[in-house]
């Protein structure tokens, strides 16, 4: 939208990164490029226009209008694909402005539509893409939850790497935390440990480590319901430390300490009051309470521990042992188009008739949005959850900035889309 050739160089890089990746994958297979004869592609919907050569800028603003939404049949020339020449490509279609490809595929791959049961799929990311329904009715809807889940946005976060932590236990007796990071095999109190660790030291915590931390904090009393962290509790722990007008928790106190501050907490409950709001507002479209199933899909979807996303109120109630990680289910989904004409045939006809849901018009979604702040939520029930975990009993704190002496309480809200 700023820079008037943007689009032409970014459709020229990611065709570009496509054909290193065909390259690899036909060096894997031991097969010439030249026999590649047919591929199938899905993704969110700006990628899917950058990937078509389609300027995506009409997505950046209301209506958020795709240029192209149906399913694409064309050339790997056409698209400059280093594949065969006459090469098939077929692009899945996309639901909605926001929900893309990518979620036609997963809505493909999980099947709402042939269950009676009530599914709930979300693809978590910067922009949570949700499908929910049975066989009666889908709805569709993305929410903007922002990077916070993938460690921006965090004090001491950074992308699942080496080095960082990805596990998070907290005793609610002494307040001390236990950990897990990725490349050691050991939780930090056990033995060798430390010699373990070393190879990758401890640099920050990713995704997975940050909602785990979180819900820990709140299990442990460390903070109120509203996401304030208790700094009456430094007289218990030396870990819950002072910083200005509010607290922290000291969770690693290594070479190079990590610290959960309070802009920490209020990033995560923007995040995740915003994906259920999303989720609340499909099931005020379907008339519906509860859910019977959900579907956590996506790279990141994967490592979220469904108890603890369950904890922070990032998804609804539900039995926990119907809650689970699908992995890529858009790559699955993919895989199902390419390898069967008769399923591509069937997302057409799905997505023809999911309903789509603009959050961004819909006048409850501010409503939902606020309830969700608090954890697990301000109004609703939890009853399943309720059942696996014991929740801490409510409390409340005077500010939503501990130690501000009783000053306003700041109002949170979201400074992007």
């Amino acid at each position: 939208m700023m820079n008037p050739d943007g689009c032409q160089a970014m459709t020229k890089a990611v065709r570009e990164a496509i054909n290193t990746l065909t390259a690899r994958l036909a060096s894997d297979g031991d097969i010439s490029r030249s026999d590649i004869m047919e591929g199938v592609f899905v993704g969110n919907p700006v990628m899917h226009h950058l990937f078509l050569g389609i300027n995506p800028v009409e997505l950046g603003g209301a209506p958020f209008a795709l240029a192209a939404s149906g399913a694409q049949h064309l050339t790997a020339h056409d698209l400059g694909l280093d594949m065969n020449r006459g090469a098939r490509v077929y692009v899945l279609p996309c639901i909605a402005g926001h929900v893309g490809a990518d979620a036609a595929a997963v809505a493909l791959s999980e099947a709402p539509q042939k269950s009676d049961e009530i599914s709930l799929v979300v693809d978590v990311g910067t922009n949570a893409e949700i499908v929910l329904g049975s066989s009666k009715r889908v709805v569709a809807a993305s929410s903007p939850t922002g990077p916070a889940f993938e460690g921006a946005e965090i004090s001491c976060g950074q992308r699942a790497a080496p080095g960082a932590i990805e596990r998070v236990r907290i005793d609610p007796e002494t307040l001390e935390p236990k950990i897990r990071v990725i490349g050691c095999d050991k939780w930090s109190d056990e033995e060798g440990f430390a010699e373990e660790v070393e190879a990758v030291g401890v640099t920050g915590i990713c995704g997975s480590g940050i909602i785990e931390v979180i819900a820990e904090m709140f299990l442990a009393g460390i903070i109120s319901e509203d996401g304030v962290i208790d700094g009456s509790l430094s007289s218990r722990s030396s870990r819950i430390v002072q910083e200005g007008r509010t607290f922290s928790y000291i969770l690693w106190e290594g070479q190079v300490p990590l610290k959960i501050i309070q802009n920490d907490v209020r990033a995560i409950q923007l995040a995740k009051a915003a994906l259920y709001a999303g989720v609340r507002l499909l099931m005020d479209k379907l008339g519906i309470g509860k859910v019977d199933r959900i579907r956590l899909a996506g790279a990141f979807g994967s490592f979220i521990d469904p108890k603890y996303a369950m904890v922070l109120g990032l998804i609804p109630d539900c039995d926990l042992k119907n809650v689970a990680a699908v992995g890529n289910a858009a790559g699955t989904g993919a895989r199902m188009a390419l390898l069967n004409t008769d399923h591509r045939r069937e997302v057409e006809e799905l997505v023809r008739n999911i309903e789509k849901i603009e959050t961004a018009l819909e006048s409850k979604f501010q409503e939902h949005f606020v309830n969700a702040m608090a954890m697990p939520n301000k109004v609703e029930a939890f009853p399943n959850l309720a059942e696996a975990v014991q929740l801490p009993a409510r409390k409340q704190l005077a500010s939503a900035e501990a130690g501000e002496g009783g000053g306003r309480r700041r109002r949170g809200g979201r400074g992007r889309s």
